[in-house]
């Protein structure tokens, strides 16, 4: 393998895993969701018996939409809004489809150094648990639900259909001091029961129930962070823009975009969540299957690029009741920021709730166990900014404590590749010695390298044994709503990019050009072994374009990223100053006894006397 090849195949593995990240998949094929039993002979509600003689009556289900994109929701001002609030979140419900308009954080600013809360759900398709129109019409979003009552913990609503069905929907939001083992203060639970006014068996269509529409933060956001999220109870699957959006790649595997996604269940919970924030439904009865669509909002103002956001619906089969019989749908809704600190509390989230965090998502992320050290990382730094009350300074004191837990073996690394710097005039002798016997000549350097207590591969390790804490702390950063807005030195915001200015519209971001110097500078600085072997050129050209690799990956995400890299290589470097200035304790051995090892013949020993 020479050296050319090396390099162009370096350079299309990097395209590769860029195109692979940036280029749409293709949707997963989505499995067959089972439908309802047939409406005739659809069951009574547990514990209620049919009259008897008496006929089963069907509510007509909704017609599927086929249309590419959801219908948005445009506010008049008629609706009637009551509001729900605690220290953390104000919840505002409206009497159209008698359900969450939206949800303000009040400890999450929409606009740094402004008032204003962030507003999840503000524009959407449809009202957070609002019937969808496609499931159960006449009791969707379009129709009006009477207030029953209101207390400053409780909303009620109340609508008739048809005479028939009598629908009650029940909101009760925690207590801002609730115990952190009895509940969470962005959580309400949601109750709605159906009851039956006639005197006649009703079997009820599928409901569907909106989880809530994810949108684009501002203009810059690409979207990448938006999905519809859902548990099987064992797994958790993510449904993104991409996955609905048809095209190909490069004009191989060409689709059509997709009207919807369904995706069959059990459902233990389901999510819609953009960068920083999300929605969480969690039934207590798992549900059929999710319902994924694409929602097409204005443009942001200067920006000629689409707008494309996500609605989810969480669907339910409900019994048929007899006579003045009742069914019920309950759940508990989780509406607030995406901390895993929160969200892994096992004693209010029982169901994994925090997977919706998707630290794992990349392929890059499972192969370096991002799953165990995202976690990890994201409760280090957590721990390190309740004392530091800076969060560019936790980065660095968890980067650091990184660090010096890894030393002893960074250590051993790294005195390993000064050693084999010293062994290169003897592995020279032996390539000259075995230059017609490659086998010899491996097993000749092998032991040279056994004898001299040397790694081949110590030069890159150094540089390599970080490199799953950069993966959990890449996927960590990429969504940790705690450094939204959150300054360090000249950095306004340490979840986005440090962007100084621009040149010919290209942004300047400083902590990755930082990071890129330290990394040559520490490629530099540790040995580099001169080997022909291609297992060595292929590694020497890895620790080449490493410094590139780095620079591209933290350009335009959270400069937080590039903040503990940076650190990271100039401990690094500090460490290889003070090994390549130690003397090396070790001896290097003769190229005599490598070769001897390797099957050469031994020297014959010299007996003559010595003249007097």
């Amino acid at each position: 393998m020479d050296k050319k090849n090396t390099t162009i195949g370096v350079l299309l593995i990097i395209a590769a895993v860029v195109a692979y990240k940036l280029a749409p998949t293709a949707p997963p094929r989505s499995q067959p969701v089972a439908q309802p039993a047939p409406i005739a002979t659809a069951p009574a509600a547990a514990g209620t018996n049919p009259t008897p003689g008496s006929t089963t009556v069907a509510l007509p289900a909704g017609a599927p939409n086929n249309a590419t994109f959801a219908a948005v929701v445009q506010d008049d001002g008629s609706a009637n809004v009551v509001t729900l609030s605690n220290d953390f979140i104000r919840v505002a419900l409206t009497d159209f489809g008698g359900a969450i308009r939206d949800v303000s954080f009040k400890k999450y600013a929409a606009i740094k150094g402004q008032a204003e809360p962030y507003v999840f759900n503000q524009v959407h398709a449809d009202p957070i648990l609002a019937f969808t129109q496609d499931s159960f019409p006449g009791l969707d979003r379009s129709v009006r639900y009477q207030l029953v009552s209101q207390t400053a913990s409780e909303v009620v609503f109340r609508a008739i259909f048809e005479n028939r069905i009598e629908v009650t929907r029940r909101y009760v939001i925690a207590a801002s001091d609730v115990s952190s083992a009895n509940g969470d203060p962005y959580q309400l639970r949601h109750e709605t029961t159906f009851r039956n006014l006639t005197d006649q068996t009703i079997a009820l269509p599928r409901a569907s129930l909106s989880i809530g529409t994810t949108a684009l933060l501002n203009g810059n956001d690409t979207g990448q962070y938006l999905n519809i999220g859902y548990n099987t109870g064992k797994d958790t699957e993510q449904i993104s823009q991409a996955d609905l959006a048809g095209g190909g790649f490069m004009g191989f595997g060409r689709r059509d975009p997709l009207p919807y996604i369904e995706r069959s269940g059990p459902v233990v919970w389901a999510g819609a969540k953009n960068q920083f924030f999300v929605s969480i439904i969690t039934p207590d009865q798992p549900a059929v299957s999710t319902i994924t669509r694409r929602v097409e909002f204005a443009p942001f103002p200067g920006s000629s690029g689409q707008n494309i956001g996500l609605a989810g619906a969480i669907r339910f089969d409900i019994p048929g009741m007899a006579p003045g019989a009742e069914s019920k749908i309950s759940m508990s809704v989780y509406v607030g920021p995406k901390e895993y600190k929160r969200l892994s509390n096992s004693d209010v989230f029982k169901h994994d709730q925090d997977k919706v965090m998707d630290y794992t998502s990349f392929f890059f992320n499972r192969i370096f166990l991002s799953g165990y050290f995202a976690p990890l990382m994201n409760q280090l730094i957590n721990w390190t900014a309740g004392w530091s009350h800076n969060w560019g300074f936790a980065i660095i004191i968890t980067t650091l404590l990184i660090k010096l837990a890894s030393l002893p073996f960074t250590l051993s690394a790294a005195r390993s590749a000064k050693r084999m710097q010293k062994l290169q005039p003897e592995m020279a002798a032996i390539k000259v010695k075995y230059k017609d016997n490659p086998q010899k000549m491996q097993q000749a350097n092998m032991q040279l390298f056994k004898d001299n207590k040397v790694n081949p591969l110590g030069s890159c390790l150094p540089v390599l044994i970080p490199f799953p804490f950069f993966i959990g702390i890449f996927a960590m950063l990429q969504s940790a709503p705690e450094l939204r807005f959150a300054e360090f030195l000249w950095v306004k915001d340490l979840a986005g990019p440090d962007t100084v200015g621009h040149i010919a519209g290209f942004p300047i971001n400083i902590l990755p050009l930082v990071l890129g110097v330290t990394m040559i500078v520490q490629t530099r600085l540790v040995p580099q072994p001169n080997m022909d072997t291609d297992q060595a050129k292929m590694m020497a050209q890895m620790m080449k374009w490493m410094p590139l690799i780095y620079v591209v990956i933290c350009y335009p995400f959270s400069c937080a990223l590039a903040l503990y890299s940076t650190v990271n290589g100039l401990f690094t470097i500090a460490q290889q100053i003070y090994i390549n200035r130690q003397k090396d304790p070790v001896p290097a051995a003769s190229v005599a006894t490598a070769t001897a090892a390797a099957g050469g013949r031994r020297g014959m020993k010299n007996v003559t006397p010595k003249k007097k």
